[in-house]
């Protein structure tokens, strides 16, 4: 039974994409297929203000690429040294929030320790941080990307808890996204589902599934990672099958299999 993911691949280099080997194991054949591209941005700023911990109440990162642009930051040898010698320690005294399994995982990498990892989306995690963090304190750092939403920022603001936000990466269409999905469609033929894993995703990637699909669109049973991200396609008209509970590969299997009665 073949499904179609539409995400980037796993970074690290320790075997096969966590998704595709869980979906494996369900019997399912999935292929990936990478929907975003990124260019890490203002990473000088970035040290700066990571070098400067005694300014901020804590950290938040609510991506795993938000965590490469740290790694970025603290690459030099010099840098890295000053990281480990002296800002990490001060930073493990505050708080560092993050948003999913992936992120905490890196996050745990550069020696910072990750809470909040289980709220699964940007409003859970706000609404985590809002419960632990005094109103009107020293801001929160937030490196996020050029696409981030307004939920989290506009929560926080809201219980008067200070956010710094720093745009760290850029995001765009990958250049093969096309004719990665052309080739797939003429190829593999249709998939029995396909899985978006952002809102970005759902709107690079659907006018090229409608048009590769046709009108065997309505036979595509549609998943979501998440719950905003369920919404995004759900504004397109397309109903959605699945909503994984939580952004991890064994949810997705769990819902999937639930969603093709298998």
């Amino acid at each position: 039974m073949k499904v179609l993911l539409l995400k980037e691949p796993k970074d690290r280099d320790s075997g096969p994409d966590p998704y595709i080997q869980e979906l494996g194991l369900y019997g399912f054949e999935a292929t990936l297929i990478p929907v975003l591209s990124f260019e890490f941005v203002s990473l000088q700023s970035f040290f700066e203000k990571l070098s400067h911990p005694d300014c901020y109440g804590g950290l938040i990162f609510t991506s795993p690429r938000a965590v490469e642009a740290a790694k970025l930051c603290l690459g030099e040898n010099s840098k890295n040294e000053t990281w480990r010698n002296s800002f990490k320690e001060k930073w493990n005294t505050k708080s560092t929030y993050v948003v999913g399994k992936a992120t905490a995982s890196l996050v745990e990498e550069i020696g910072l320790i990750p809470q909040g990892e289980k709220s699964g989306n940007a409003e859970k995690l706000a609404r985590y941080i809002c419960a632990r963090e005094a109103p009107n304190s020293s801001p929160l750092l937030f490196p996020c990307g050029s696409l981030k939403r307004e939920v989290l920022p506009t929560i926080l603001k809201e219980k008067d808890i200070s956010l710094e936000c720093l745009t760290v990466y850029q995001t765009a269409q990958h250049p093969s996204l096309q004719e990665s999905l052309k080739n797939y469609f003429s190829e593999q033929g249709i998939p029995e589902s396909i899985t978006f894993f952002s809102p970005s995703g759902v709107r690079f990637c659907l006018q090229h599934i409608q048009k590769f699909s046709g009108d065997f669109i309505n036979q595509i049973k549609f998943a979501a990672i998440g719950p905003t991200t369920a919404e995004a396609i759900e504004v397109e008209g397309i109903p959605v099958s699945c909503t994984a509970e939580n952004p991890t590969p064994q949810d997705l299997a769990a819902g999937l299999k639930k969603a093709l009665h298998l």
